[in-house]
């Protein structure tokens, strides 16, 4: 391809993307069209010849958009998703333009040196052990994935058994200890690291989803052998933090380690008035935490941070004689995969822009928007706030006058009511036996104003729920 055929390439692909930005904040949030209608329109035969690349990205623009959220948007609350911040996304768009595979130093001496730099100041910016190793991966899940990998590796050894040699069959039991409500993805990477999802001690919690006090310590002070403890920095319901120096305290007095997974809670770190928050979180092991949630980054960006750094390269490290070695910091001695994007680069770009004093304002502030919404929505006479907003989530239980089952279903009727109006996107669960409406508070680009006209919006709709559900019982 010719430089100005590349160039009207991307200016086309530039244009498309202001247009998109510039239309989010009036735009439905949900998608225009369903997963049915988005097969059909993909739907097609291998090309028997290639087309031109202007006629392939506006066929692509075309076919996709309607199938897109509006996760950039202002009034999206679903999950926790970032909104992919512009420097993050400029940098993004430059890294895919140099085409470089990261995996070694030797290679490509710049994504190197940017993700050890940017793990420097991911471990200054979050207040952790500065002599721990950061991987950089695809999202928490795999970042708990690699950090558990870590510690698997390191209690067998120091019960001398060598996993990385001669695996699991034979190895000591290894006790892995956590909330009853820890996250679906640590059980996830529980599963890939061949402990099971059901092989594991848990321990009671509070209406918050937070260990109970006392409770941790007496479920290990009968265990003998490798542990592994995990904690939780943001439960994803209440936002609540695990008693962090109590567990570490146990751990430690076993020669366990201990894991935190901060996917989006560690954030709180950054920010004096949450900080506190995460006390005790420090005397972790390791800890893994999203870059593509509260720090707004492009998705595929999350971090596993191991303070033990030969634990974490002796799990992660892929050896071979055509791969370079070295002193040199390589990206893919700490992290599962050999071939990947230099994703230091987004994040790099996001953390200039922003700055230690743009991303504790951002923190804070969607803890107050979080805050504001649950007072709007709080006020409401049939309506709870069911946790302590405490960081960025709201749990709402919507019918608090009526029969639970009845307000389970009027609660699934009024969130599905809110996406359909497409003002803003809320997600629903099951939490202490009831369903929820679940508010995220995560992008930049929220406004006060945005909360209100949100609050709102599922106020409507749940007082429409009611009083189609009054005129069915006529």
């Amino acid at each position: 391809m010719r430089s100005d055929e590349l160039r009207a390439v991307l200016k086309d692909i530039s244009d498309r993307a202001v247009a998109f930005r510039d239309s989010r904040a009036e735009a439905l949030h949900r998608p225009l069209c369903t997963y049915a209608e988005a097969q059909a329109a993909f739907e097609a035969a291998v090309p028997e010849r290639g087309v031109a690349i202007d006629a392939l990205i506006e066929e692509l623009a075309r076919l996709s958009e309607p199938g897109l959220a509006n996760m950039v948007g202002p009034r999206f609350f679903g999950w926790v998703i970032g909104a992919t911040a512009p420097a993050g996304m400029a940098a993004d768009w430059l890294t895919s333009a140099w085409g470089q595979n990261v995996g070694n130093a030797h290679a490509t001496p710049a994504a190197s040196a940017c993700e050890e730099q940017t793990g420097k100041w991911l471990l200054d910016l979050l207040d952790l052990p500065r002599e721990s190793s950061v991987g950089f991966v695809s999202g928490a899940t795999i970042a708990n994935f690699t950090c558990l990998a870590a510690a698997r590796g390191e209690v067998l050894r120091r019960a001398g058994w060598d996993v990385e040699a001669d695996g699991l069959f034979g190895a000591p039991p290894v006790h892995v200890v956590l909330g009853e409500e820890a996250h679906s993805t640590v059980f996830s990477g529980l599963r890939y690291l061949g402990f099971g999802a059901k092989r594991v001690v848990s321990v009671p919690v509070t209406a918050q989803g937070l260990m109970k006090p006392g409770a941790f310590a007496k479920a290990v002070e009968k265990l003998d052998g490798p542990i592994i403890a995990i904690a939780q920095a943001g439960h994803i319901n209440s936002g609540g933090f695990d008693p962090f120096a109590e567990i570490a305290e146990a751990t430690h007095a076993k020669g366990g380690w201990l894991h935190v997974d901060g996917a989006f809670g560690l954030w709180a770190r950054a920010c004096p008035e949450r900080a506190h928050l995460g006390r005790g979180l420090e005397l972790a092991h390791s800890w893994g935490v999203d870059g593509h949630k509260w720090l707004q980054t492009p998705h595929d960006s999350a971090y596993a941070i191991v303070r033990n750094a030969e634990a974490h390269r002796r799990a992660m490290l892929i050896a071979a004689s055509y791969l370079p070695a070295g002193a040199e910091r390589h990206p893919a001695d700490f992290v599962p995969e050999l071939s990947r994007r230099g994703r230091g680069f987004a994040t790099w770009a996001v953390i200039k822009a922003l700055g230690r004093e743009g991303i504790a304002a951002m923190v804070e502030r969607h803890c107050a928007q979080a805050r504001r919404m649950a007072e709007r929505l709080g006020a409401e006479a049939d309506v709870e706030i069911m946790n302590d907003v405490v960081l960025n989530q709201v749990a709402v239980r919507l019918g608090t006058d009526l029969d639970g089952a009845e307000a389970d279903v009027l609660t699934d009727r009024t969130i599905a009511r809110v996406q359909r109006d497409g003002v803003c996107f809320v997600g629903g669960a099951n939490w202490r036996g009831r369903q929820i409406v679940r508010v995220s508070v995560i992008s930049e680009n929220t406004t006060d104003a945005d909360i209100d006209r949100s609050a709102e919006a599922i106020l409507s709709a749940w007082r429409a729920e009611r009083h189609a559900n009054s005129q069915r019982n006529v």
